[in-house]
């Protein structure tokens, strides 16, 4: 929710369509205050996000939305609200705060600084990396994968993975795969969750893809039949456009 268009509307036709597919489901909120936790976690998403914390006191603020009185802020309805079953499920109040994931983005320069706070934070589950955000705090909204911002990310990765040494506590890290950072280099760095591709760049590239085809074959026919055709027998069924 916090780019996108969509709003708690929307999430959850997200959320029916993943509990059909017992998909767990994290919804990322669009600003980090208690007002959108309460809803978001009303729908009963198995994790929440929330963005750009920046020390171990927003932190601590966060967690405090996502838990009833006394532990925390968060306004309750449990007896009428999806992520209780409607009050159906009776554990719901004991079992709540330990079924459910709190991410943390750290995204800023700032909550580099900061992270191992942050990931040290009772309640906090997750450090979730945000590279463009952190790229633009440096200075370097078009260039995300410059060296100093590579150089911070690598700073506040070694943050929470030693967070995780002491004491058994700390908070998992995750990130998202970028062309200039892909997956297995993530894997490699003690990632342990990795974003992979974000669904309307995948649909921007299959539509990008099938106009630069759809306009090859108009060159390829106007310009030489026989050429055109000869491809066409070369690519058998194939189309211009998918299917």
């Amino acid at each position: 929710m916090e780019h996108g268009p969509g709003g708690i509307s929307d999430a959850l036709h997200c959320l029916r369509a993943l509990g059909a597919t017992r998909t767990p489901a994290i919804l990322r909120l669009p600003d980090s205050c208690p007002t959108w936790a309460k809803k978001a976690l009303d729908l009963g998403p198995q994790g929440i996000m929330f963005p750009m914390i920046e020390s171990a006191k927003s932190a601590r603020k966060a967690v405090s939305y996502c838990r009833f009185p006394p532990q925390g802020i968060r306004g309750s309805a449990h007896t009428v609200v999806r992520a209780s079953d409607y009050g159906i499920d009776d554990g719901y109040l004991t079992n709540y705060g330990e079924e459910l994931l709190i991410m943390c983005q750290v995204e800023s320069e700032e909550g580099v600084k900061k992270v191992e706070e942050i990931a040290a934070v009772d309640g906090v589950d997750c450090i979730q990396m945000g590279p463009l955000d952190l790229s633009a705090s440096l200075g370097y909204l078009w260039d995300p994968g410059n060296k100093k911002v590579r150089q911070m990310m690598r700073e506040a990765e070694k943050g929470v993975l030693g967070s995780m040494k002491k004491d058994g506590g700390g908070a998992y890290l995750a990130g998202f795969a970028m062309p200039f950072d892909p997956p297995e280099e993530l894997g490699h760095r003690g990632y342990h969750m990795v974003s992979g591709a974000v669904d309307v760049g995948m649909f921007r590239s299959a539509a990008v893809e099938d106009v630069r085809r759809f306009k090859l074959s108009l060159v390829a026919g106007s310009s030489d039949d026989e050429e055109g055709e000869r491809r066409r027998d070369a690519d058998g069924d194939e189309k211009y456009w998918s299917e």
